[in-house]
């Protein structure tokens, strides 16, 4: 009897399953074959980053450029291609920061902004690709006790308007910036737009306003501030001002034939490599606003509304067009037009999507 009632409960659990998935649409797309055009003599290394401009210009900070030792070295390379995908420049070329590339951003008046794990810096450039403002500081390469950061417990306290292995960057209307202040800190940064630092907020642990890796960060045109808890398998939103609003979670079946796109499936539902757990997240411009957000594994991208309804679900894990191996950032100009950078497979695609049926 309690065999029979255990086959129709995995029954149950299996047609539940079915439904979501089918809830969920498939988004149709394609991958724009040979998109950028690099030179002859310039690769990418491992893409961390990417973002377009309002003239359709694509940036693209890679960890290329490669110096230094085997382990450890410097890795960081911010290139730039026009809007029909031709090379057109390199900045900040042998740049003091450049150490470990993590994201690129270009804020509403074109200036870039980049964010780099390994100087614990964010830099912004002007249109023109000259540096006009720079955030925290890098360690001193005569300090004796320079050196990787240590993920110490209890983790040592914060320094206002300093970094540690920072992640990303977004801005409001009035322009101020948050930055998310990730692997280490743990907590989201407020700068106004004349580079004055006005508050941060969040630590680390898995509670409202609390973060285990803020990976990717993103602000809608309400204000709202929305944080790619990553660790914690969740975006967490705030206002402006650091109240926590709601959470959402990405909760959508993973097929039984999906593989990782390197090492084995994950054995735990939460974490970084849990399905649905958001590395990258970005909104599209108004006056509808939607979110995206990717996964390493099964290596989708999710796009829902922003009280965190999931429209629709695209891609797997791969090395292929149209498959993913670790979106690291996602840049949208518009609803049905993204740009993913992925660290695996040394590259970025620039996807068309269809409307889902």
């Amino acid at each position: 009897m309690r065999r029979c009632a255990l086959a129709f409960l995995v029954f149950l659990f299996t047609l539940s399953a079915r439904a979501q998935q089918q809830a969920v649409p498939q988004i149709p797309y394609r991958s724009v074959p040979d998109f950028l055009k690099m030179p002859p003599d310039l690769y990418f290394g491992e893409v961390a980053g990417v973002a377009v401009n309002s003239k359709g210009h694509v940036f693209v900070f890679s960890r290329g450029n490669t110096t230094g030792p085997a382990y450890g070295a410097s890795a960081a390379q911010l290139l730039e291609f026009g809007a029909d995908g031709r090379f057109l420049r390199e900045i900040g070329h042998n740049l003091y920061a450049w150490s470990f590339a993590h994201t690129v951003k270009v804020d509403p008046e074109d200036n870039i902004w980049v964010t780099d794990k390994g100087s614990d810096m964010v830099i912004k450039f002007n249109p023109a690709g000259r540096v006009v403002m720079v955030f925290g500081r890098k360690q001193e390469g005569s300090d004796e006790g320079t050196g990787p950061l240590k993920h110490v417990r209890p983790p040592l306290p914060p320094v206002d308007g300093m970094f540690r292995q920072v992640t990303d960057v977004a801005w409001d209307a009035a322009g101020n910036a948050y930055i998310s202040d990730g692997y280490v800190n743990s907590r989201v940064a407020k700068v106004d737009k004349n580079g004055n630092w006005l508050k941060s907020w969040g630590e680390p642990g898995d509670g409202p306003g609390q973060f285990n890796t803020p990976h990717s960060i993103a602000v809608d045109a309400q204000g709202n501030v929305y944080v790619a808890d990553r660790g914690n398998r969740r975006i967490q939103v705030f206002d402006g001002e650091g109240k926590f609003l709601r959470q959402m979670t990405i909760d959508v079946p993973v097929p039984a034939d999906a593989r990782p796109a390197i090492g084995p499936k994950p054995a735990a539902t939460t974490g970084t490599m849990a399905p649905g757990a958001p590395w990258a997240i970005c909104i599209t411009p108004g006056p509808k606003q939607v979110l995206y957000s990717s996964d390493a594994y099964p290596g989708r991208i999710y796009k829902l509304s922003l009280d965190g309804k999931v429209l629709g679900v695209l891609g797997e894990s791969g090395k292929q067009p149209k498959q993913f191996g670790w979106i690291h950032e996602i840049a949208c100009p518009s609803e049905n037009e993204l740009y993913v950078a992925e660290l695996l497979n040394w590259r970025v695609q620039k996807l068309v999507l269809e409307r889902a049926h």
